[in-house]
């Protein structure tokens, strides 16, 4: 036998060296994503501290967004680097450059130093961010799933999102920990640089786990028989366009899931209903570890139960609660709030634990890559990267501060419409 196929013998610790190795990028990336958010109203007054209060939080968030703009072509450039040349380079790329760029934005000089020049590098920054994070979830996602073993590709692969629920609860818990032993003023002029600064640490770790892995048994035995695909992008495009489209259905609730209750939820709980801030980021740092728990035991259940049944009543769950848990977030109360959150959060770990195998299954090893980061991140970017940005406008347009809830109903919709055309592949072989 050929000595590539060697990977598929791998032991037990190896497995979970390879895991370790494939979620730590993801909890970088997202660990940047939720730290950004988080200081939003502070980013705010320090690039654009010349607008009004709402345009420059406006403006912000827009930002937040850009990032995602550069999510499809990261995808595309990523995605296609994994299928011709392996996962282990490709991630190995991936998450040198989300450090470099996470990095970049805590040295970044304010609005106060160098005038306008100050968003644009910001901009700049989060574009680097943002060609990163494409290449990312579904490289790590590939990575994960097809180094599952037999009947447990649900919970291996709900690891990624354990790491993307690690990355938001490591950066919500730094914000909150920053929020309440440093001072508004020192925040303002240095305290809102060191969550950025420290990402590199989890980058520059991730790295060298990275590099010294060796690749997916299913990639590895796709090369030895002289099987990878010339141009996955173009048969992404093609051949299977029916699963990345339902890829791009499929998203939709969970992309707008994650931005709307993960993110806004605690800058609207703040500037909208004027909920102490650390209260707030409190609140969403307990509801993160609530949903780093019930991940695994979803992605667990859906080896069992199958990923279709989980993914459909996460959606109606959104459908039915969604505007009554932010009435009551709405009233204020602590306790209330708290609820309502985690309600949502708890909803949504139903559907993120079996997540990564369902997109999996979806395509065949040879365009596994660039076909699940397409159809993952064209919705990413449009959808939920400017998830907060729409939610703010929407505020702002109806005069209603529920109004977010409906954005949050219409995107769960279209998922359980598209899980019209989903099949239950949680039994099958993977591709």
């Amino acid at each position: 036998m050929p000595s590539a196929v060697a990977p598929i013998t791998h032991s037990a610790n190896q497995r979970r060296t390879a895991i370790l190795a494939g979620v730590i990028g993801n909890v970088l990336e997202w660990y940047d994503f939720a730290v950004y958010g988080y200081f939003v109203p502070i980013i705010s007054q320090l690039f654009f501290p010349q607008q009004t209060p709402f345009v420059s939080l406006l403006l912000t968030f827009s930002v937040f967004g850009v990032g995602f703009v550069m999510r499809p072509v990261g995808s595309i450039v990523f995605g296609q680097y994994g299928d011709r040349h392996g996962r282990k380079r490709a991630l190995s790329a991936v998450i040198f450059l989300m450090a470099i760029s996470t990095f970049a934005v805590g040295l970044l000089p304010t609005y106060a130093s160098i005038g306008v020049l100050a968003p644009l590098l910001l901009v700049i920054a989060r574009l680097a961010q943002g060609l990163s994070g494409g290449g990312e979830w579904g490289g790590a996602a590939a990575y994960l799933v097809e180094y599952a073993e037999p009947g447990k590709r649900g919970l291996t692969g709900s690891w990624q999102q354990v790491s993307v629920g690690a990355g938001f609860l490591l950066g919500s818990l730094t914000a909150a920990i920053l929020t309440t032993y440093i001072s508004s003023e020192d925040m303002l002029a240095w305290g809102w640089r060191i969550p950025f600064l420290l990402g590199v640490l989890v980058g520059i770790v991730g790295a060298v786990m990275r590099w010294r892995l060796d690749d997916t048994p299913k990639f590895a035995e796709l090369e030895s028989k002289g099987e990878v695909v010339k141009s996955p992008l173009v048969a992404a495009l093609t051949t299977f366009r029916k699963p990345t489209l339902i890829a791009f259905g499929i998203t939709l609730h969970n992309t707008v899931g994650y931005y709307a209750v993960l993110i806004y939820l605690t800058t609207w709980l703040t500037n909208i209903i004027k909920m102490p801030r650390v209260t707030a980021l409190w609140i969403g740092t307990v509801c993160l570890l609530a949903f780093i728990i019930v991940v695994p035991i979803a992605g667990a259940l859906s080896d069992k139960i199958g990923r279709r049944p989980l993914f459909i009543a996460s959606c109606v769950g959104y459908v039915v609660l969604a505007y009554p848990m932010f009435l009551l977030a709405g009233t204020g109360v602590t306790a209330y709030a708290f609820i309502a959150q985690l309600t949502l959060v708890v909803l949504l770990a139903l559907y993120a634990g079996p997540g990564p195998a369902v997109y999996c299954e979806l395509f065949p090893t040879q365009v596994r890559y660039t076909a699940l980061s397409i159809g993952y991140n064209i919705p990413v970017a449009i959808f939920g990267g400017f998830a907060p940005f729409i939610a703010t406008w929407l505020i702002h347009s109806t005069d209603n501060p529920m109004s977010p809830a409906f954005y949050v109903i219409a995107s769960s919709l279209v998922t359980l419409i598209t899980m019209i055309w989903v099949k239950e592949t949680a039994f099958e072989p993977l591709q």
